[in-house]
């Protein structure tokens, strides 16, 4: 599992090393890290060290001297050291080493062009370029003249000319939250020290920090409970709910589903074939007749009628998509909803279904909006007649998320490039499994459909949820996470896509539904 923490959060565990009079050691272990990881990318784009020229773009603070001494190390290996100095000031032994290296410091501070166009110059005639312009304490974009520096390295990085590693955290992306300033630092890959930040797997600070690698310095063992999760491999196969040997039908957890209408039947066929392509026990499908009907042919396995949900037993409930225009099958949503309330029954609220969220949520209530529909949901809950945007959320999806858990009491899972997953609890999960293919109609059905049959096996098994220690309300974030994880994953094998870059092809959701399970018998056989 990796886990990241707010910057106050590695700070504070960095205190008394530093009380100890560890500061310089801390430093050169972070150095040689991050050095090594200079070494590593250009090894990974086939570039030769011998004779590469690496520049250090520092600050003022620690970052700024991180980067200046792994600049020093690195002429020790054969490579060509540089600085541009981005403030009035730098760290003093940092700068030392490299000047003692042999490297050429440009002064980005001073005033005049001449400056920025020796700072320019060094980055065109650069292999890698090392970020320490800001650390985890920075907040807001990059100012003039960084800001200008910033773009024209982007516009080198672009068309493969360098490679950029940030120090930490990429320059202009707030360390806690993820959010990057109209001015930032993108990056190929990011050595940070000690343990991911936040920002590193949420919104725009995932994009920015390419490939992340943490690197050990020593404060690891004072580290508190994290900020934010990421299942892995390992993870994923422990938190499956997969079949003992004496198992059957209801031991594998029963399905209750609520979606799709006479009118948009669409939804009930994915999200059922869905849930029975995860493994569920069974698929209960409650709707009109001819929806039912018409499930059957591609999902002849579930039971389907127009039964009311007070009339069947069922260990989890999906309800919501394409039920908007179905004032019966909305009454049907809210049954199931009030009484999981009540009752504990966990349920999958997609669509429609967050119409008709029940005044006090739980937990066990799971809701699946994008961007757009968490907006709304925010908006109605605030009440304070300052309606919020989708760009606000696409801006601060963790803000936004983590807000939305805290309106409604129940657990939110905010779809997007970067799932990110918030309990009530303050539990955050943060999922990047997925194709960009991914991105087309009916995708989010099928999620639902592999999150209900999560949940119905959840249920019946909270024992891997508590050994991972994930355990209580936090299962529940857990659960939709995995979900979140399969659907990513199933989207990579349907679009042929296997590093999630966007490599392959075209998909539709009915693709995604026939590689679920393969993409489970990869994860259980990690």
């Amino acid at each position: 599992m990796r886990q990241a923490w707010t910057g106050a959060q590695i700070r504070a565990a960095e205190q008394p090393h530093l009380d100890a009079g560890e500061g310089d050691a801390l430093m050169r272990r972070a150095a040689h890290g991050l050095s090594g990881a200079a070494l590593a990318l250009l090894d990974a784009r086939r570039r030769p060290r011998y004779g590469a020229r690496v520049v250090a773009l520092a600050g003022s603070g620690n970052n700024g001297g991180d980067a200046l001494w792994a600049a020093a190390l690195l002429a020790r290996r054969g490579l060509g050291p540089a600085a541009v100095l981005v403030a009035d000031r730098a760290h003093e032994a940092g700068l030392a080493a490299l000047r003692a290296a042999g490297g050429d410091v440009v002064r980005l501070a001073d005033e005049g062009s001449s400056s920025a166009d020796a700072a320019r110059r060094l980055l065109e005639d650069a292999d890698v370029v090392i970020d320490g312009i800001l650390g985890t304490g920075g907040s807001g974009g990059l100012r003039e003249p960084a800001a200008g520096l910033a773009a024209h390295l982007e516009d080198l990085r672009r068309d493969g000319s360098v490679v950029v590693l940030a120090c930490d955290i990429p320059s202009g992306v707030d360390a806690d939250t993820g959010e990057a300033g109209d001015a930032h630092i993108t990056a190929d890959a990011t050595a940070t020290f000690g343990g991911a930040k936040a920002g590193h797997l949420a919104g725009a600070g995932e994009t920015a920090s390419g490939t992340l690698t943490v690197v050990p310095i020593g404060i690891e063992d004072g580290l508190p409970a994290p900020t934010i999760r990421r299942l892995q491999a390992r993870d994923l196969r422990a938190l499956w709910p997969s079949p003992s040997r004496s198992a059957h039908k209801y031991s594998r957890g029963v399905l209750g589903v609520i979606a799709g209408s006479a009118q948009y039947p669409g939804a009930a066929l994915l999200t059922t074939a869905a849930a029975a392509a995860a493994g569920v026990g069974m698929v209960r499908y409650l709707g009109p007749a001819a929806v039912g009907e018409a499930i059957n042919l591609r999902t002849p396995d579930a039971v389907c009628s127009e039964q009311q949900p007070g009339d069947v037993h069922v260990q989890a409930w999906l309800a919501g998509p394409g039920t908007n225009d179905d004032e019966g099958q909305l009454d049907r949503v809210r049954a199931a909803l009030a009484a999981a309330v009540e009752d504990g029954t966990p349920a999958v609220v997609d669509a429609g279904g967050m119409s008709v969220l029940p005044p006090t949520g739980a937990a066990h209530l799971v809701l699946t909006p994008h961007a757009g529909e968490l907006a709304r949901l925010l908006s109605d809950r605030q009440g304070n007649g300052d309606p919020v945007q989708r760009a606000d959320v696409e801006a601060r999806p963790l803000h936004h998320v983590r807000l939305a858990a805290s309106l409604t009491g129940c657990t939110v899972l905010l779809k997007g490039a970067t799932t990110l997953v918030a309990g009530p609890d303050g539990a955050v999960f943060s999922q990047a499994d997925a194709t960009p293919w991914l991105s087309t109609a009916g995708s989010g059905d099928v999620l639902a459909g592999i999150l209900g049959a999560v949940l119905a096996g959840v249920a019946e098994h909270p024992e891997a949820a508590e050994r991972l220690g994930v355990g209580g309300d936090t299962r529940w974030a857990a659960a939709a996470a995995v979900a979140a994880a399969v659907h990513g994953r199933a989207g990579r094998v349907a679009a042929h896509d296997p590093a999630g870059t966007g490599a392959g092809g075209p998909l539709h959701a009915t693709a995604v539904i026939d590689a679920t399970a393969a993409a489970i018998r990869a994860v259980l056989a990690a």
